[in-house]
């Protein structure tokens, strides 16, 4: 078997005898995640299949799930359905993912799943080339970064309900980085099947919804609900040349650990008490919930032998120390 056949099969095992909603914490990247080091979130219910991008169905048997998630410039939608195995490695198929990558190998992957099932959000440019744009984050996640997964079992009703609401709701994009952005949607959607699971952090991050809090969200939840099943686990970074995902932080978090802003901080900490307080807050958050840490570290240098082994070592059943 393959590395990747061995890891959905522990990804994946114990979903025939219950179902799942989780919310996927994901690194960012490149230069826009070096400035905005929020991250990305999206959701991934391993019931719930997609009958096409903008619509959702019950999924059958063998079937893997979909992950939804909130985009700002793809189809003119709020949110797009892909399913589980494409948005992690842009194929269909565990036999079909590469062990290593490169950024034009990446492309490749890339722009054959769109050619084949995304044309109606990301059509060819003018001469039949390759489209530019946000499309790109529907496809092959993994191999732009690493991804956290923090998940609670769900129930049929429960997904059919979801099914029904998102399914009769319009669906037209609204994005805003600041009240309707990614972690937004996570949060609306986890909402549905738990009510107040997920909310704002009015303190380390200014009112702001980001993906991290929202994860930090779902671990306290399930102090509070241990007759819910809960687990979390890490999704590696496929290997090769392509540059590594950055950790994911809060709002305030990024200023801390900016060396750019530490003497204005500073200064302006000891001005306005406020906001020294929050600086403080969100240290001390910071170190207490570091997804990195809870994974198991996946960006250590030296992978382990067989992704079987390092999903073994990293999955946590409710994470006594967060």
């Amino acid at each position: 078997m393959t590395r990747l056949r061995i890891l959905l099969l522990c990804l994946f095992v114990g979903t025939v005898a219950r179902a799942d909603v989780a919310l996927f914490l994901e690194e960012p990247y490149g230069e826009f995640g070096a400035m905005n080091p929020t991250g990305h979130s999206s959701v991934y219910l391993s019931r719930v299949c997609a009958a096409s991008l903008v619509s959702l169905r019950r999924c059958d048997a063998g079937e893997q799930g979909v992950v939804i998630s909130r985009y700002h410039r793809v189809g003119g939608y709020d949110w797009i359905a892909i399913p589980l195995m494409p948005y992690l490695y842009a194929v269909n198929r565990a036999d079909q993912v590469p062990r290593e990558v490169s950024r034009d190998g990446v492309a490749t992957l890339r722009d054959e799943y769109r050619r084949r099932y995304l044309e109606a959000v990301a059509p060819d440019d003018s001469g039949g080339a390759t489209p530019k744009g946000d499309w790109i984050q529907l496809v092959g996640a993994s191999y732009d970064r690493t991804i956290y997964a923090f998940e609670i079992e769900t129930t049929a009703e429960q997904d059919d309900q979801f099914i029904a609401a998102f399914n009769d709701r319009r669906n037209v994009v609204h994005f805003n980085i600041l009240f309707h952005n990614c972690a937004d949607f996570s949060r609306h959607v986890i909402d549905f099947y738990y009510p107040r699971a997920v909310h704002r952090s009015l303190v380390a991050d200014l009112g702001v919804m980001t993906p991290k809090h929202a994860a930090r969200c779902m671990v306290r939840y399930s102090k509070h609900h241990r007759d819910l099943q809960f687990s979390s686990f890490a999704i590696s970074q496929v290997p090769g040349t392509v540059p590594r995902s950055h950790p994911v932080r809060g709002v305030l978090e990024s200023l801390v650990k900016s060396k750019r802003y530490a003497v204005p901080l500073t200064t302006l900490a000891f001005i306005q008490p406020y906001l020294g307080g929050g600086l403080a807050f969100a240290w001390v958050q910071s170190e207490r919930f570091n997804p990195r840490r809870i994974a198991g570290k996946p960006d250590d240098a030296e992978p382990p032998a067989t992704l079987a082994q390092e999903l073994e070592s990293n999955r946590v059943i409710r994470p006594a120390s967060q």
